[in-house]
């Protein structure tokens, strides 16, 4: 049986090529499409059935996919969203990633790494680059948390909040200029290039719990 998608996504016709490029992926449906979030609220409280997947676009009238995630973390926390959108800001990413994203894709992304966001996201129940899954296995992600320190883990807990890096040396009684050799450590650590990576693996690691 086809795994069901509904896509959130005010732009009508970037919604409609975006059906039809999932329905052309094998085992993958679109069922509904939705112009903003209240809509797909709306569709729920219904008691309408829900998708596999849900592709949240981030900015929309009426209620935008921060909203949205922020809704559903609330009231569907085991639904699995794939954000796909032109917002690649780092605190966006973070935001959405703490409301229980399980993925987050630019829309310029190439149609063959989509199908295998969808797939990861459907087996794995996330999606990361392979830059970051391949530097996340299993043994290296045990090994990697054996090597951290109390101050690392404070710092790799912080860097999971709102909070800027000067708003976390503060946090932390430490200078800016400590608290970005902790980051650089911690990228050089766990194999990471960005702030993004670091939460990824906070997440799966359960050191910080969405």
């Amino acid at each position: 049986m086809d795994k069901t998608i509904i896509i959130v996504d005010d732009h009508k016709l970037f919604a409609q090529s975006l059906q039809i490029l999932v329905n052309s992926f094998e085992g993958f449906k679109v069922i509904d499409c939705f112009k903003n979030g209240e809509e797909l609220v709306k569709y729920i409280e219904d008691g309408n059935p829900l998708p596999d997947i849900i592709l949240l676009d981030m900015r929309m009238p009426v209620m935008d996919g921060m909203d949205t995630m922020a809704w559903l973390k609330e009231n569907k926390p085991d639904q699995k969203v794939l954000t796909l959108t032109v917002d690649q800001e780092d605190e966006t990413i973070i935001k959405m990633l703490r409301l229980g994203c399980r993925g987050y894709l630019l829309k310029d992304i190439e149609p063959e790494e989509f199908e295998y966001a969808l797939n990861a996201i459907e087996r794995n129940g996330y999606y990361s680059n392979q830059t970051i899954s391949d530097a996340l296995s299993h043994e290296e992600r045990k090994k990697k948390y054996e090597e951290l320190t109390e101050r690392e883990l404070e710092f790799l807990n912080h860097a999971c909040s709102e909070l800027t890096y000067k708003q976390v040396a503060e946090e932390m009684f430490l200078s800016p200029k400590t608290v970005d050799n902790y980051r650089e450590s911690l990228f050089g650590k766990l194999g990471v290039k960005s702030r993004v990576g670091l939460v990824m693996f906070a997440i799966k690691e359960g050191i910080y719990k969405i």
